[in-house]
C-alpha cells in the first residue's frame, strides 16, 4: 500500500509485561502469540454483517481483513502481527452496546473499527470510552457522535476514543441541497426519513439548506423502518406536485420506496445520501431507478490513484463480497489505528506499553497519512479533514459519479 522504508524496531518484550493465564485472559497491551513469535494486536470490528445491511457490513470486514494482512505481510510493526476479530450488531444499538462489551473484555484489542449506523455508534461510545478503547468508523455521519448535540450552534467534544473518516452530515445534506437546487434544477421537494439517527439527521440537514437555496418543501413524511409497503406516501408524492424526493435512511427502504412513487406515477428521482448508495439499492429499486441519486463521502475509490493498489488487492484477497461504499474508508480506519500502534510501539522502545489502549488513543489524534481515500487526518473533534463528497446517478443499472467536490457553506 505505501511504499516507505520501514526503521527496525526491537521486538524483544519485557518479561512478564504481556502473560496469558491457564484460563486464557489477558492482561491489557496485546497477547504474545507464540505462534508469531512476537505480540497480537487484535482489532474489533463492529457492522451488519446479517440483515437487510449485510452487503455494506460484510464489505467494511473484508476491508478491516485486507488491512491486517497487508501490515502483517509488509511486517509494518515490527514484533507485532494483527489479526481482526468481527462481531455481527445486526444494524441493532442493543448490539452494538453487547459487542463493544465484548471487544472491550478482550485485552489483545487495540483499536476498533465501525460500526455502519450512527444509531448503533451511539450505544458503543462510553463504552469504548470508559475503556479508553479507540473506535473509527469508516461510515458514520451524524454530528453529534463528534461534535456534540447542540452542534449546531456550540461544537463539544464528548468522546475522545471516537474518530471517523468519514464526513458529516452537516456537510453531506446540504451538498445534496446545492446539487439539485444549482445543477438539477430541481425546486419543489418532498422529505422522507425513517426515524432513525442517521435518516432523521440527513434530512434535516439536507432541508434547511434547500429551503436556503430558494426551494419550497411540497411535504414531509416519516416511515417505519419494518415495512416494505410505501403505497400511501407514494400517493402522496404523486398529489404533491414534487420534482424530487429526498430520503433520510437507508437502500432497504430506499428501493421499495423508489418503486412504489414510480408506480404512483410521480415519474420523479428519489435523492438519499450515501446510506442508500449501494447496488443493493438498485436491485430492490428495478428498472426504475434510473435517474436516482445518491450522494456518498469521498471520490469515487475506482477513480482515485491512491485507491489502485486497494482495489487490486482486494479482487485478489478472493472476498466474495464487494468493498461497497465503506470499502476504502474502511481500510483507512484499520490503518489509521495500525500507524497508531506503531507510534505507540516505537515510543516505548519496540514493546506496546502496559496502558496500551489509552496511548494507542492518544497517537490517533496525530496519525496523518496517504491513505486509499486520500489524506487520512483528524481535527479536534476526531472528525476526518477530507471533507471530499460525490453525487452518484443510476445509469444503465449501475451506479455513475456526476459530481464531485466540497460543500461550500
Amino acid at each position: 500500500m505505501r511504499q516507505r522504508s520501514l526503521i527496525a524496531i526491537t521486538a524483544a518484550l519485557s518479561a512478564g509485561a504481556l502473560t496469558l493465564t491457564a484460563c486464557g485472559s489477558r492482561d491489557s497491551g496485546g497477547d504474545k502469540g507464540s505462534d508469531s513469535g512476537g505480540t497480537v494486536v487484535t482489532i474489533g470490528v463492529d457492522a451488519p454483517l446479517t440483515g437487510d445491511l449485510s452487503a455494506l457490513g460484510l464489505g467494511i470486514k473484508n476491508s478491516v481483513d485486507l488491512a491486517a494482512k497487508t501490515a502483517n505481510k509488509q511486517k509494518y510493526v515490527d514484533g507485532v502481527t494483527f489479526k481482526i476479530e468481527a462481531l455481527d450488531d445486526q444494524a441493532q444499538p442493543s448490539s452494538g452496546q453487547q459487542n463493544a462489551t465484548k471487544l472491550v473484555a478482550d485485552k489483545s484489542v487495540l483499536g476498533v473499527v465501525g460500526p455502519l449506523n450512527s444509531s448503533v455508534a451511539e450505544s458503543m461510545q462510553k463504552v469504548f470510552d470508559d475503556a479508553k478503547l479507540v473506535e473509527v468508523s469508516p461510515a458514520n455521519t451524524n454530528p453529534a457522535l463528534t461534535q456534540g448535540t447542540d452542534w449546531a450552534t456550540s461544537k463539544k467534544r464528548v468522546y475522545k476514543s471516537y474518530f471517523r473518516t468519514a464526513t458529516t452530515d452537516a456537510i453531506q445534506g446540504p451538498f445534496a441541497a446545492q446539487y439539485l437546487v444549482n445543477d438539477a434544477k430541481k425546486k419543489k421537494v418532498f422529505v422522507i426519513d425513517d426515524k432513525k439517527t442517521y435518516g432523521a439527521g440527513l434530512a434535516g440537514t439536507f432541508t434547511e439548506e434547500f429551503k436556503k437555496l430558494g426551494g419550497t418543501v411540497a411535504g414531509t413524511e416519516h416511515i417505519n423502518p419494518d415495512s416494505k409497503d410505501f403505497s400511501a406516501i407514494a400517493t402522496k408524492v404523486k398529489n404533491s406536485g414534487a420534482d424530487v424526493v429526498y430520503y433520510g435512511g437507508e437502500y432497504p427502504q430506499a428501493g421499495p420506496l423508489s418503486k412504489q412513487i414510480k408506480a404512483a406515477g410521480a415519474k420523479i428521482p428519489v435523492v438519499g445520501g450515501d446510506g442508500i448508495y449501494s447496488a443493493d439499492f438498485i436491485k430492490l429499486a428495478g428498472a426504475t431507478a434510473a435517474g436516482d441519486l445518491a450522494t456518498s463521502v469521498g471520490a469515487p475509490v475506482e477513480e482515485l490513484a491512491s485507491a489502485k493498489e486497494f482495489v487490486a488487492n482486494y479482487k485478489n484477497g478472493g472476498y466474495k463480497e464487494a468493498y461497497e461504499a465503506y470499502g476504502g474508508y474502511s481500510y483507512d480506519s484499520a490503518w489509521a489505528i495500525i500507524e497508531a500502534v506503531k507510534k505507540v510501539v516505537d515510543d516505548n522502545g519496540g514493546k506496546l506499553p502496559d496502558d496500551a489502549r489509552a496511548k494507542v488513543t492518544e497517537a490517533m489524534q496525530n496519525v496523518s497519512f496517504d491513505g486509499v481515500t486520500g489524506k487520512v487526518s483528524f481535527d479536534e473533534f476526531g472528525d476526518a479533514t477530507n471533507k471530499q463528497l460525490t453525487v452518484y446517478a443510476v445509469e444503465n443499472g449501475n451506479w455513475k459519479a456526476v459530481k464531485s467536490g466540497t460543500y461550500s457553506g
